[in-house]
């Protein structure tokens, strides 16, 4: 058997559109992030998730809500979190480069392994107690680069140079499989 995930990420924060990297702080979801949330409703049907899980960070929360809250439950999930950028978090988005931290944890933070380790965990966690089911996730861009690194074989330097947020192709959400 296995998991089928849809991946979404949450709305644009305030942080995103001044170029700044959030990492473990809350962030707080834009006008711009409550809109694409509430759009996101009308884009995919909730009804086919049995149970949505979301980051524990104040964005993905929120994002989560706007989309799922009364239709669906919501679990909160800290292996879900963004990557630890350590002295980095908050400060501008040019600082957090993943592809100089696969490896090499940021200053007093994690690096792409650490993340990879959480997100293989929580894939765990799902064989366990939700084999056979539809899950939706709302959650981050380490997050889902671990999963495609875990799901499609894709090494980090793949994930990262192919990331949708480079080329601008966002989409109403991403979808992996989890097997044995």
């Amino acid at each position: 058997m296995a998991v089928k995930i849809t991946y979404f990420v949450h709305g644009t924060t305030t942080d995103n559109l001044e170029h700044k990297s959030t990492g473990w702080l809350p962030g707080e979801l834009s006008q711009k992030g409550i809109d694409q949330s509430i759009v996101l409703k009308e884009q995919v049907d909730i009804n086919q998730f049995d149970v949505i899980f979301c980051s524990d960070l104040q964005r993905a929360i929120d994002s989560a809500k706007y989309t799922f809250e009364g239709v669906k439950e919501i679990i909160q999930d800290e292996r879900l979190r963004e990557c630890i950028y350590g002295d980095f978090n908050g400060q501008d988005s040019s600082l957090a480069k993943y592809e100089e931290h696969i490896t090499e944890k940021f200053p007093k933070g994690e690096c792409m392994l650490d993340v990879e380790k959480r997100i293989k965990d929580f894939c765990n966690y799902l064989l366990e107690n939700y084999n056979g089911k539809h899950i939706a996730i709302v959650a981050h861009k380490a997050p889902q680069l671990a999963f495609q690194v875990l799901t499609q074989g894709k090494t980090w330097e793949e994930a990262i140079d192919q990331d949708w947020r480079k080329t601008k192709s966002w989409q109403p959400g991403w979808e992996y499989i989890i097997n044995n």
